[in-house]
């Protein structure tokens, strides 16, 4: 009997502040064929309280949802499966909570994803189902926030976020269901001065085709094809007819109209709002909708991820420019810490850590374009909060981590809080780079003793060369220091000649 390959199937789920979605395709060639979709109304960012803390309510609602879509995925491996959660987590406060019984639920790791990072995807998924030529200018409004990119091919020129979007706006200008033009001037206004920081930049940068994505802006299109517009063209024109229609109505529940489904009318107002405020910013004449999103190009994404090379290669790569980091110094750290972490952990190393070691140690030095003094700081501030295009938040503060905890004390009690990785991934991590730091301090191309290492948990065993402390003194003494450190912090770094090397 021949056995046939089976595709291999994919899932992305977009976590989202006003709904939940999943999308699974097929890889098919070279292109991608969606065979599913799901989509659940969880209302997140309505649990967010005055102390932007999830309630119980939308916790529990959250998890109900991904349960039903832990069903779709049984049998998926990890690696077919992303899952990045936008706004509402960024801003709760008790985000690690909700992620600690989410994993649970659903086995798979959960990014939470910066605003920019946010951004790119949703420009990646559009371009690939949206083929216009030109620089397309791509607008996504969603429950907490809105993205701007502009775009030619599948690259992203400008792109930014902002805090904006249907759930926050309906929950700060039309309470209780409430509308009046007094309360769509007032949203309208807001999102005006949310834009005006950055409306000069689009209108001079330009595009050839406005493209809105996302539910909202897909709702005020179904209108717009009910009121005799087969289109779907949203015009400058047609949509000023919208307001006025929203503007008309005395409460979400009055909004009769057609095209407009049940589940879309309370957050309508606020989304129609945002949009007539873009138009009025940007000075767009009309746009297209488009089914591509955020979690189309997580799908994209993860696929070009195995057959071309990681964005977060070009982007660590550029930020090393950027920050004038000494390549060579770079090098030899990196290359050094690997090898260490490696032996440390018996061959027993996760790709993706050995990735984020790599990336940490090539970037470990972006500090000391601010200054020498306190530069692990520096470095771990600039990984923490740049944007680092590829990278989800976590991915970050654990760049971050590595950074801050290179050289001087161990302070582990402010190392952050992480929800897919444990501290116990990352502490051989972070004894690898400090050795590699330490060992590499003189920055020249002298090779490095020869070395093994051998690890049990905290107790670290290095044998270098019989006599190595007599030509290395200097290299001996910053050892010495280094072996503190790792006492103070309840660690142990021993070291000593090796047998087969004397």
């Amino acid at each position: 009997m021949i056995e046939i390959d089976r595709p291999r199937e994919i899932a992305a789920i977009d976590m989202g502040s006003n709904s939940f979605h999943m999308v699974v395709a097929r890889v098919v060639g070279h292109s991608l064929q969606i065979v599913s979709r799901h989509k659940q109304r969880v209302h997140l960012a309505d649990g967010l309280n005055d102390n932007m803390e999830l309630d119980q309510a939308a916790i529990q609602r959250g998890l109900s949802c991904l349960a039903m879509f832990a069903e779709r995925l049984q049998g998926f491996d990890s690696e077919n499966v992303r899952i990045a959660a936008t706004y509402t987590l960024r801003q709760a406060r008790n985000a690690a909570v909700f992620l600690q019984r989410a994993e649970r639920v659903l086995p798979y790791p959960i990014e939470i994803i910066a605003g920019t990072e946010e951004a790119r995807l949703i420009y990646l998924g559009v371009a690939h189902t949206q083929h216009e030529p030109g620089q397309k200018l791509v607008v996504d409004i969603g429950g907490g926030s809105t993205e701007l990119i502009i775009g030619e091919g599948f690259q992203p020129k400008l792109q930014y976020s902002k805090h904006m979007g249907c759930v926050s706006y309906n929950q700060q200008f039309f309470p209780k269901g409430k509308i009046s033009p007094k309360a769509m001037a007032a949203a309208h206004m807001a999102a005006l001065q949310k834009m005006e920081s950055i409306a000069s930049r689009y209108r001079r940068l330009g595009w050839d085709t406005a493209i809105g994505a996302s539910g909202t802006i897909k709702a005020i299109r179904e209108v717009i094809i009910a009121q005799g517009h087969a289109d779907g063209i949203i015009s400058k024109e047609r949509l000023e007819e919208v307001v006025t229609l929203v503007s008309a109505c005395k409460h979400s529940d009055e909004l009769a109209l057609p095209g407009l489904p049940d589940d879309r009318k309370p957050v309508f107002a606020a989304g129609v709002a945002i949009l007539s405020a873009i138009f009025t910013a940007l000075k767009i004449d009309q746009m297209i909708f488009s089914d591509g999103a955020l979690r189309e190009g997580l799908l994209y994404e993860m696929e070009e991820r195995f057959r071309h090379s990681d964005i977060r290669i070009r982007t660590a790569t550029a930020m090393a420019t950027q920050y004038n980091v000494d390549i060579d110094q770079a090098t030899r750290v990196r290359d050094t810490a690997k090898e260490i972490y490696i032996q440390a952990t018996a061959g027993s190393t996760h790709a993706e850590l050995v990735s984020l070691l790599n990336w940490g140690a090539l970037l470990h030095e972006v500090g000391l374009s601010i200054s020498y003094p306190g530069f692990h700081r520096h470095s771990a501030y600039l990984l923490r909060h740049s944007t680092m295009p590829g990278f989800n938040l976590e991915e970050q503060t654990v760049l971050a981590t590595l950074a801050r905890f290179q050289r001087k004390s161990l302070k582990l009690d402010e190392m952050p809080e992480l929800s897919i990785f444990k501290r116990k991934h990352l502490y051989p991590m972070i004894r690898a780079l400090r050795l590699a730091v330490a060992l590499h301090g003189q920055r020249t191309d002298e090779p490095l003793p020869s070395m093994v290492l051998t690890a049990e948990k905290e107790k670290w065993l290095l044998s270098l060369p019989d006599g190595w402390q007599t030509n290395n003194r200097l290299l001996a003494a910053d050892l010495d220091k280094e072996q503190e450190y790792w006492r103070k912090a309840g660690w142990e770094l021993s070291i000593s000649p090796s047998e087969e090397m004397v």
